[in-house]
């Protein structure tokens, strides 16, 4: 089998895995793979998109969510069916296509049991992203211990997804420092707290009447804890839609993409869709430019996008093309995905026909919201526990307000634990609510003059939670209301006090500021441009398109200089001169060549009724919809009669899709009766809650 290598071998960023060169086998064919590194990232990294077949009707399975809540990725490794984003490969591992059900494996002789562990703490925080290890730190210097539960290898949660800058504040929540970095600086924390226990590549799994919460210790053991107090940090989880194609594979949620790019370091595409002008949607086209990655472009149904405006300033500049006010018509292709239909919506917020557009590529990125997991939280409300919810799990937000939110929950755990702070609670809320604020209006880009010394311009024109060019400036000539870091950054200086330093261009999260410099060049003044991407691919530009801020053409320029400022690592500041009528405008350098597309294509109704709207047990809207029509409004019933919501995902995909059907089809909410949440977060094999342990010659077998 030919060999197609996807793995990033350079990146402006992220460092390589250094992780060891193993070979295995797929349908009997030899590659190489890192060792421990996920199966799914194995099989990506040789063009591999294809895991296997639905039992139901043989429709081509792949990588969707990358964090083992669904089975989509299942193969078999060494004659045991596991799931390929969460499985490490190992050398010699023999891995297969999973086609139809899978058998039952041998029988495995002796058995061993032992009893099940139990454990008692004063606070159980299940989550260790930024809200749980915030809060966690939080309640060591309150004195008190924890114990933090997490499913991942390392801490950090979506943060160690994050290549770019944060916003937010500078002094309170890590802003201006890049989202890996955060991840490490906290985990680091929290290892070195005597008062906090962590146990990664856990998973809590169950909250039980008994107030005790059932976690699956190291993929292997499992525990049940009993806490005082109960925190949930679980984050967030991707929502999805449906349209024709859905399923291929090579669609994936933007966090399945994320993974494999700045976790694993393979790229999932080499030309990529994007559904979904939110921060997530808008980041990650990001992170696909860095990792060479080709964005063909971005459709947001909403008129205008919903994330921050410096993070779309970003794409356009680069050269990707947004449509607001599209959506997704299908996606088609024989074994992935091969072809995207886009298509403009009409004020009805129907398609308009005649406005369809065709795009090549062989990736999807679906990036339409999240939803709070918080079942572990209603279960635990239910059953009378003292428990507390932060960060996403609470409210969808920024990581910096799930920083904060984990800091201010910590306070309100110690209350539930009976202990008084003198935190000002009302000073901590009110910091909150500024940093989990939405973006304001944009407004218009300020002219700047510059006739002559040197000056930086602000390409920042929404308020958002933000201040580090404020603490980037020695001599402090930024400006931002302290009381309220929301408001667009002014700069009190002139050309004449500025000393060209370049912090704030090189610093700035969303890479809004440029120097105007005409000291040495009085004719044809320079602009600097901060830029993170491969240095490589910016000398071999030579010369570049520079845009303004909303991505048009200025001019073509030579680039002057490409070099970096001191203690700002990973970006550069690319150097070009330009005429004095446009040096302020100028905001960025072109990378993409202009995308091409075909019009004209065949529109597809949105409503398609063999359209999948569970994917783990492939239902229909067709189905679901004669149900409703015919008088169903229970869950439960649906669930029965075709199996929605029954899959190896629990309904956490299909759920939201099945509510928006009864929307569509005029049912009150009053009316439906909702789904039973299934008890288990997700799927265990029985023996692990027997204490079962595989004797010495079983573990030697599976190691071998």
């Amino acid at each position: 089998m030919p060999q197609h290598d996807r793995r990033i071998h350079s990146h402006p960023i992220l460092s390589p895995a250094g992780r060891k060169q193993i070979t295995f086998t797929w349908q009997g064919n030899k590659l190489t793979g890192l060792d421990g590194e996920p199966i799914s990232a194995a099989l990506y990294a040789n063009n591999i998109k294809v895991f296997g077949h639905h039992v139901k009707d043989h429709a081509p399975q792949g990588l969707f969510c990358a964090n083992g809540q669904c089975s989509q990725c299942m193969v078999f490794a060494d004659g045991k069916p596991v799931k390929a984003c969460i499985h490490p490969i190992r050398q010699g591992m023999r891995v297969d296509p999973v086609d139809g059900l899978p058998g039952l494996p041998p029988g495995t002789g002796t058995l061993d049991f032992t009893s099940i562990p139990e454990k008692q703490v004063p606070v159980l925080i299940i989550g260790g992203g930024p809200s749980g290890l915030s809060a966690a730190m939080e309640l060591a210097k309150l004195g008190i211990k924890s114990l933090l539960v997490d499913d991942k290898s390392a801490l950090g949660g979506k943060l160690v997804l994050q290549t770019h800058r944060f916003f937010g504040s500078k002094q309170t929540v890590y802003a201006g420092t890049r989202g890996i970095d955060i991840a490490e600086n906290l985990s680091i924390q929290v290892s070195k707290e005597p008062l906090i226990e962590v146990w990664s590549n856990s998973t809590a799994l169950a909250v039980f009447s008994d107030k005790k919460i059932g976690i699956l210790k190291d993929e292997k053991e499992y525990y049940l804890v009993e806490p005082e107090c109960l925190l949930i940090a679980c984050g967030a989880r991707e929502k999805f839609i449906t349209f024709p194609g859905n399923t291929l594979p090579g669609i994936m949620g933007a966090g399945a993409f994320q993974t494999l790019l700045n976790r694993d370091q393979v790229k999932p595409a080499t030309r990529v869709f994007i559904v979904g002008g939110g921060n997530v949607g808008l980041i990650a086209g990001y992170h696909a430019i860095q990792a060479g990655i080709e964005v063909a472009g971005l459709a947001e149904a909403l008129p205008e996008c919903s994330g921050y405006r410096v993070h779309m300033d970003k794409l356009v500049r680069l050269g990707v093309p947004v449509f607001t006010s599209h959506t997704i018509l299908s996606a088609y292709g024989k074994d992935s995905v091969e072809k995207v239909v886009i298509a403009a919506l009409g004020s009805d917020g129907k398609p308009v026909s005649g406005t369809e557009k065709t795009f090549s590529v062989d990736g999807v990125l679906i990036a339409v919201g999240l939803e709070p997991i918080d079942e572990l939280f209603l279960k635990a409300k239910e059953y009378g526990m003292k428990v507390e919810i932060a960060g996403d799990a609470e409210e969808i937000a920024e990581a910096s307000a799930a920083i904060y939110s984990g800091k201010l929950k910590a306070h309100e755990v110690a209350a539930l634990l009976g202990m008084h702070t003198d935190v000002n609670q009302e000073e901590l809320t009110r910091t909150l609510n500024i940093l989990k604020a939405k973006p304001g209006i944009v407004q218009p880009e300020a002219a700047t003059e510059i006739h002559n010394g040197v000056m930086p311009v602000i390409h920042c024109r929404q308020e958002i939670p933000c201040d580090p060019c404020v603490h980037l400036c020695p001599k402090g000539f930024f400006y931002i209301e302290k009381d309220d870091i929301r408001t667009i950054p002014v700069y009190k200086g002139d050309s004449h006090l500025c000393i060209g330093c370049e912090r704030c261009v090189a610093g700035c999260p969303g890479l809004a500021i440029t120097m105007v410099d005409y000291r040495k060049h009085p004719e044809k003044p320079r602009v600097s441009i901060a830029v993170e991407l491969e240095r490589t691919l910016l000398e071999k530009a030579g010369t570049v398109n520079v845009t303004d801020i909303d991505g048009n053409t200025l001019t073509s320029a030579v680039i002057q200089e490409i070099h970096q400022v001191a203690r700002l690592d990973h970006t550069f500041i690319v150097e070009v001169e330009v005429d004095p009528e446009i040096a302020t405008k100028v905001a960025g350098i072109q990378i993409q060549a202009e995308q091409d597309f075909e019009t004209g294509a065949e529109i597809f109704d949105l409503s398609n009724e063999d359209t999948i709207i569970c994917r783990c047990e492939r239902v229909t809207v067709g189905e679901i919809r004669a149900l409703i029509r015919s008088g169903a409004r229970d869950f439960n019933e649906i669930k029965t009669i075709t199996r929605a919501g029954a899959g190896s995902c629990g309904g956490k995909t299909c759920r939201s899709l099945i509510l928006r059907l009864f929307r569509e089809e005029g049912i009150p909410q009053s009316e439906i009766s909702l789904t039973v949440h299934r008890p288990l977060f997700k799927e265990v094999e029985l023996g692990v809650f027997a204490g079962l342990h595989l004797n010495a010659a079983e573990q030697k077998d599976n190691h071998d």
